[in-house]
């Protein structure tokens, strides 16, 4: 039984990587990904990166569809979608409280031991196109975990569709740049602050205006 229910996993992880991978052909859309040969095979990250669109989960799945998510619970109510989460190891996010939080990082923190997590550090979707400021959840996960940190740019997915845009504007060029990953032990020693700047400054480096 464990292992087929590890094949059917891999199976819904293939499916939403063509899923992903289509959505984009779908909208008429060339996804350039660079940097793909930074990822070592069966290597594990907490894959970080910035956030302005819908679009960018799907980006993301099309290069790594093995990552574990960190998103919204909502959409755990979607029937379909929930058990397709499900499979993936989906850390739904609460409402913020001390015991949700704490709860939130302890499953992050278990994930990050078999799978690379994917977070959004700014929790949610630009509205100007310009980087958030980081919430530190991904953290605790860094600092409990023995796994390194992939930084990822997403570029023109704002200009793509943003949170406050009901229509698509298909003449955006989208693209997403791989950084190479940062050790945990050049991290681990720094301060939160520190931390937050060397990861922010390294994906605001490739970020088109």
């Amino acid at each position: 039984m464990p292992i087929v229910f590890l094949r059917l996993k891999r199976a819904v992880r293939l499916l939403m990587r063509f899923w992903a991978k289509s959505v984009f052909l779908i909208i008429g859309k060339k996804l350039h990904v660079e940097g793909q040969e930074r990822i070592q095979k069966n290597g594990k990250y907490i894959l970080i990166a910035n956030h302005s669109s819908l679009f960018d989960i799907m980006a993301i799945i099309s290069f790594f569809p093995g990552v574990s998510w960190f998103g919204h619970e909502r959409l755990l109510k979607i029937p379909v979608f929930r058990q397709i989460l499900k499979m993936t190891d989906y850390v739904p996010m609460k409402k913020t409280s001390i015991k949700n939080t704490k709860e939130m990082i302890d499953q992050l923190i278990m994930k990050s031991k078999g799978h690379t997590i994917a977070i959004f550090p700014e929790g949610t979707r630009t509205l100007d196109g310009k980087v958030n400021e980081f919430f530190r959840g991904f953290i605790q996960v860094l600092r409990a975990s023995e796994i390194n940190v992939l930084p990822v740019t997403l570029n023109g997915f704002y200009v793509l569709k943003p949170k406050n845009r009901f229509y698509i504007n298909f003449s955006s060029r989208i693209s997403v740049i791989i950084h190479e990953p940062i050790s945990r032990e050049i991290l681990i020693d720094k301060d939160d602050a520190e931390i937050v700047t060397i990861v922010r400054n390294i994906i605001e480096s490739s970020l088109e205006s």
